[in-house]
């Protein structure tokens, strides 16, 4: 029979990338103007990896899915009204700055601090969740700091698929160059997954699942310790919004082969 399985997902909020975000100048270093009353969400790719989690969670009875975020609490606990009702987790919460501009070698220690701290945990059998990118700061590393501090040495980054079999072997579809995938069969646990966006659509909001959550969230944030992350030995020289440049020309009756050589030119230009 197959056993249970233990899934920690690695995922924190950014700014609503609906909102218009204005980089500026802070006394720590750079930031968002109006940071702190941006609408935050779920980093999308780490929504990804959590449902994912999720879905797995279901074919195996018995299994635990622990979201582990880096953040500022007030704003985590914000978010967590909206996530807790998307799918059952337990949440393992650290206090400390999250955005755009905040070194992954020190989100990733924390990260890894928070997860050896957890008391129940069973790092052999342990699958270690993320998104391949992020929405905040594509450093695309975090996650793999993460898993060599765990000491997880399978890693596989842009995933979209992971099939598992009762004994515990797993195939994983990692995306490569040319719109192609790199199909890997591993023997067993623990191995970190870098997420893509997968093929699961977002779960519903469930109430009732919310309020499951939110009884284990509350005491969770409560006792979040406060972290020291910031922008690491990073120097900023200048963070700015890029410059959109906008050039409209109306012609008609014009062959395709010219379309294209004045496009051509015009991007050569």
């Amino acid at each position: 029979m197959a056993k249970p399985l233990n899934m920690i997902v690695c995922g924190s909020l950014v700014p609503d990338p609906l909102q218009t975000l204005e980089p500026v100048q802070t006394p720590q270093g750079p930031g968002l103007k109006n940071e702190q009353m941006l609408p935050s969400v779920l980093d999308p790719w780490a929504a990804c990896a959590l449902y994912e989690a999720a879905n797995l969670a279901k074919l195996r009875p018995g299994s635990k899915v622990t979201l582990v975020a880096v953040g500022p609490k007030a704003k985590l606990q914000q978010l967590m009204m909206t996530v807790a009702q998307k799918a059952p987790f337990q949440l393992v919460a650290v206090n400390a700055p999250a955005g755009g501009f905040t070194d992954a070698q020190e989100t990733a220690t924390e990260l890894a601090k928070a997860i050896k701290a957890m008391p129940d945990l069973d790092l052999p059998s342990t699958l270690l969740f993320g998104g391949c990118a992020s929405a905040s700061r594509d450093a695309g590393v975090t996650l793999q700091f993460v898993a060599e501090m765990l000491g997880i040495t399978e890693f596989f980054m842009g995933v979209d698929e992971l099939k598992l079999a009762d004994d515990d072997s797993f195939t994983v579809l990692e995306r490569i160059e040319g719109g192609k995938y790199l199909s890997s069969t591993c023997a067993g646990f623990p191995v970190a997954v870098g997420w893509a966006t997968g093929s699961l659509p977002e779960p519903p909001n469930n109430p009732q699942t919310g309020m499951m959550n939110m009884r284990g969230i509350m005491p969770a944030l409560m006792k979040a310790p406060v972290a020291n992350v910031g922008i690491g030995g990073i120097s900023y020289e200048k963070a700015e919004v890029p410059s959109a440049k906008r050039a409209t020309v109306v012609k008609k009756d014009m062959a395709v082969d010219d379309i294209a050589r004045e496009i051509v030119e015009w991007i050569k230009g």
